[in-house]
């Protein structure tokens, strides 16, 4: 396994981080279990979870993945093995202390109720799930507006960030890094922290892959230049990029045959592109799904590439593109591919 430096911290997190969402809806506490086994054996050291998880997110299986990542921490007395890094939610969704937005109390709360189901004292890095305001990603892309009053903006991130410190004095949590962030708000969030001596931001966990390249290249400079790397989700991009679900397949089980939120990604557009990393991947003798993990990991803004499995074989091959370089003929392809489906959803 290969580790990189998280922001500006002494943290060693994993190339390949495990994602922990299906945990307890789509898989038991017991694949849960063998699947953080198995992680930890092959050199993952980094463990992304949240409080609204497991998706698809329902007040029912509200906190149900941090809940069984507590019990495999008892069980296993393997927290002081792992960086391990969770959400408060953003605004919406009404189940979650009826939808309200991330200020001081929602974060005391939040955190509080975390760290219980994780069985643990401290959470690593402690993000934020999305902006209050709102912003492109979950399909937002075509029809995103930005709109709000800035100076209500400014004022929110600093009660935030000195409810951050607060924590972070505490001992309640490492580090603090934003999610599903635009250009503006990471800007934002880093200038004011400079500004007020405050914790700043180390990390930023947005959609990535070959299909969902957003964050290339204004993202991407201040990532470089800020030592706030992408923690990058999503990678296949939910198992799209496998092929699995070309043509409208739905096979039983998968991850959008249960899901009940439309999904954006879906489209002739879509399809047209897998099918070419498909066809690019054949004729390079690789698995696909490796080579777009590799693809993502080989990217020099990218602190960790966030894995997720329903079963162990798919947890294994994910796992093993840690081993793969991809040549300057496949990328000079996937460049071509880009070229000709720049934005598929």
């Amino acid at each position: 396994m290969e580790y990189r430096t998280l922001g500006r911290t002494d943290l060693q997190i994993s190339a390949i981080g495990l994602g922990t969402m299906t945990w307890g809806f789509q898989n038991t506490q017991e694949e849960g279990f063998a699947q953080m086994d198995y992680a930890l054996e092959h050199g993952i050291n980094f463990f992304d979870t949240a409080e609204m998880y497991a998706i698809p997110p329902t007040a029912k299986t509200f906190g149900s993945t941090e809940t069984i990542i507590g019990n495999w921490f008892a069980a296993r007395n393997t927290r002081n093995k792992v960086i391990l890094a969770s959400k408060i939610t953003g605004p919406g969704l009404a189940w979650i202390r009826n939808g309200a937005s991330i200020n001081k109390k929602n974060i005391q709360l939040a955190l509080e109720d975390s760290l219980t189901r994780l069985q643990t004292d401290y959470i690593d890095l402690y993000q934020l799930h999305w902006p209050n305001r709102g912003s492109y990603h979950f399909g937002n892309t075509w029809n995103y507006a930005p709109k709000f009053d800035v100076q209500q903006e400014r004022d929110n991130f600093l009660e935030v960030l000195h409810t951050l410190q607060a924590m972070t004095l505490a001992g309640k949590i490492r580090h603090f890094g934003l999610s599903n962030e635009t250009s503006w708000g990471i800007s934002r969030w880093l200038q004011l922290a400079e500004q007020h001596q405050l914790p700043r931001a180390v990390s930023i966990q947005n959609e990535y892959s070959l299909l969902c390249r957003h964050f290339e290249p204004d993202l991407s400079e201040i990532a470089l230049n800020e030592d706030c790397g992408l923690l990058a989700w999503s990678p296949l991009s939910r198992g799209m990029l496998s092929g699995k679900y070309l043509k409208g397949a739905r096979p039983e089980g998968a991850r959008l045959t249960i899901e009940t939120r439309p999904e954006h990604r879906v489209g002739a557009i879509t399809d047209a592109a897998i099918t070419g990393y498909l066809d690019l991947a054949g004729r390079h003798g690789l698995d696909v799904c490796q080579m777009a993990i590799a693809f993502v990991n080989r990217k020099p803004f990218v602190s960790s590439t966030l894995i997720g499995a329903t079963n162990m074989t798919q947890l294994k091959t994910n796992i093993e593109a840690i081993s793969l370089t991809l040549s300057d003929e496949v990328l000079s392809e996937i460049e071509a591919i880009r070229h000709q489906y720049p934005m598929p959803y």
